[in-house]
């Protein structure tokens, strides 16, 4: 009698699987290009009515990012990591699993020969790396603008420091990688969720909708004993980059809050993952 073996997927050939079916899908495609424009505009509307503000003698956000290299990637990863850099990694996670589920694979996926804490994995390394390629892309394209508009004498800190232009692309460094992040964290969040329903809209507004309640949960001073707890306390403290010298204690404290619920995120995830009807 003939003894069948049933042969595991080699996981490189499934995260290639996942990145290729995550980078093929339009929507996709449309928000990273969406993220690749945005940088530009933002620069190009500032220098547009950057004389207008002078004129007036106004001293805005408006002049200083305008005329300052530095700070026009930190400004858009700072204004983009409220809406658009979370909704990218949302949008992923709930096709990761509720996206699946509605369509009826996702039990073809936990029938398959690949255990649902590698499948889990997968997900999570598909959705951790969009969430990365928006980051970087956004910042990386928002530093080079501003180099081109403003020119690379123009990296000065908010303490009247120059930086060279070195020292200036460290300090994006860190902010892309602090942010990449806090996108990890809520991407794991969403995850979780995206693990216990088949509605990727559910999942969306769950999260997205979250995160504007944690905004205004944070500006209320009576719920001070909360606000560490939520995750976009510490969203400020990206313009910390552009001190000098640098302070770390609110990047630290960011970074910390967002290892703790990339844990609580994934753990869910993994509890439902495991108890889950095929």
């Amino acid at each position: 009698m003939t003894a069948f073996t049933v042969s595991r997927a080699p996981l490189g050939r499934l995260l290639r699987s996942e990145l290729r079916w995550i980078f093929r899908r339009p929507r996709t495609l449309i928000l990273l290009g969406l993220l690749a424009l945005y940088p530009i505009l933002f620069g190009i509307g500032t220098q547009v009515i950057d004389a207008p503000v002078r004129a007036n003698g106004n001293q805005s956000i408006v002049a200083a990012v305008a005329g300052n290299g530095l700070m026009l990637p930190v400004i858009v990863l700072s204004t983009t990591m409220l809406f658009f850099l979370p909704l990218g990694t949302t949008m992923t996670a709930s096709d990761a699993l509720a996206g699946e589920a509605s369509h009826g694979t996702l039990r073809g996926l936990l029938l398959s020969p690949v255990s649902r804490v590698r499948l889990l994995a997968v997900k999570a390394f598909g959705v951790a790396v969009v969430s990365m390629a928006a980051t970087v892309m956004t910042a990386v394209i928002a530093f080079v603008t501003g180099l081109i508009i403003a020119g690379p004498g123009s990296l000065v800190t908010i303490s009247g420091t120059t930086l060279p232009v070195g020292e200036a692309l460290w300090r994006v460094v860190i902010a892309t990688l602090w942010v990449t992040v806090q996108m990890w964290a809520i991407g794991a969040i969403a995850l979780a969720v995206s693990a216990a329903t088949e509605h990727p809209l559910l999942v969306m507004a769950s999260v997205i909708g979250g995160l504007f309640v944690f905004g205004l949960l944070s500006s209320i001073p009576v719920l001070d004993w909360l606000h560490p707890f939520l995750i976009t306390q510490s969203w400020d403290s990206i313009v910390d980059v552009l001190r000098d010298p640098m302070p770390w204690d609110g990047l630290i404290t960011g970074l910390l809050r967002a290892v703790c619920y990339i844990v609580i995120g994934y753990s869910l995830a993994l509890a439902r993952m495991v108890t889950k009807d095929g």
